[in-house]
C-alpha cells in the first residue's frame, strides 16, 4: 500500500510534468492526498483527467461570481479549485454560488474542503443528484462515496452554511444544570488554602 507521502510527492511531480506550475502542482498534490485519506478515488481520477487535459480544451475561470456559466467547454476542476480557494473570503458573502459544467468534479472537492477550514464554516456541494458536505477539512459526508464518480457535473450549487448548534437551548440548559453537580462549594478552609492565601502585602 502506498503511503500518503508517496501519493502527495508523485501527484505533485505528475502535475508539474503535465504543465502546471510547482505552486499549483503542490496544491493538487495536497488535494489528492486528502481524497485518498478519505477513501475517495483521487489517483484514479487524476490519471484519467491528465490523459485528456492536453487533448481536450478545458475552460478556466479566474474570477468567480455568484452565478457562473461555461460558454465553451467544461471547466478545469484544478484551475477552478485554485481560484475558489484564493477567493473564498469574498465568496463567503454570497452564501450560494452556482456553476455549470465542471469536468471531473472529484478533483474540485479538496479545494472546497480546505475552503471550509479557512472560513470556519461548513460547505455544501450539490451537483445533479449528488451532494458532499465539508466539515472544516476534518471529514466529508456524501451520498456518492460508493458510486462511480461522474466525469462532468452539469448543474452545480455550492452553499456556505452558517454555524448553528445541533441542540436546543433547553437541552443545553439541562446538561449544564447537571454539570453543576461537579462544582465545589467554596468554604473558609478552601479560601485559606487557595493560591495566594496567606501572602502579606508589604507595600
Amino acid at each position: 500500500m502506498k503511503s500518503l507521502s508517496e501519493i502527495e510527492t508523485t501527484s505533485k511531480r505528475a502535475s508539474k510534468a503535465i504543465g502546471f506550475s510547482w505552486g499549483v502542482s503542490e496544491e493538487v498534490a495536497k488535494g489528492i492526498r486528502l481524497l485518498e485519506l478519505f477513501g475517495l478515488p483521487g489517483i484514479k481520477n487524476l490519471n484519467q483527467y491528465y490523459k485528456l487535459i492536453n487533448k481536450k480544451k478545458f475552460d478556466n475561470l479566474s474570477v468567480i461570481n455568484k452565478n457562473n456559466k461555461s460558454n465553451k467547454s467544461a471547466l478545469c476542476p484544478i484551475n477552478l479549485g485554485i481560484s475558489f480557494l484564493d477567493q473564498i473570503k469574498k465568496l463567503e458573502s454570497f452564501k450560494k454560488i452556482t456553476f455549470s459544467n465542471i469536468a471531473y468534479p472529484i478533483l474540485f472537492i479538496p479545494f472546497l474542503s480546505r475552503s471550509s477550514e479557512i472560513i470556519g464554516k461548513k460547505i455544501l456541494f450539490k451537483f445533479d443528484k449528488n451532494f458532499f458536505l465539508f466539515n472544516f477539512d476534518v471529514n466529508i459526508f456524501s451520498n456518492l462515496s460508493k458510486k462511480k464518480f461522474p466525469l462532468i457535473a452539469k448543474k452545480i450549487e455550492i452553499s456556505i452554511l452558517d454555524n448553528k448548534d445541533s441542540f436546543t437551548e433547553r437541552e443545553w440548559k439541562n446538561l449544564y444544570k447537571l454539570s453543576e453537580n461537579t462544582f465545589v462549594e467554596e468554604t473558609e478552609s478552601l479560601k485559606k488554602s487557595a493560591a495566594g492565601a496567606g501572602l502579606t502585602d508589604n507595600d
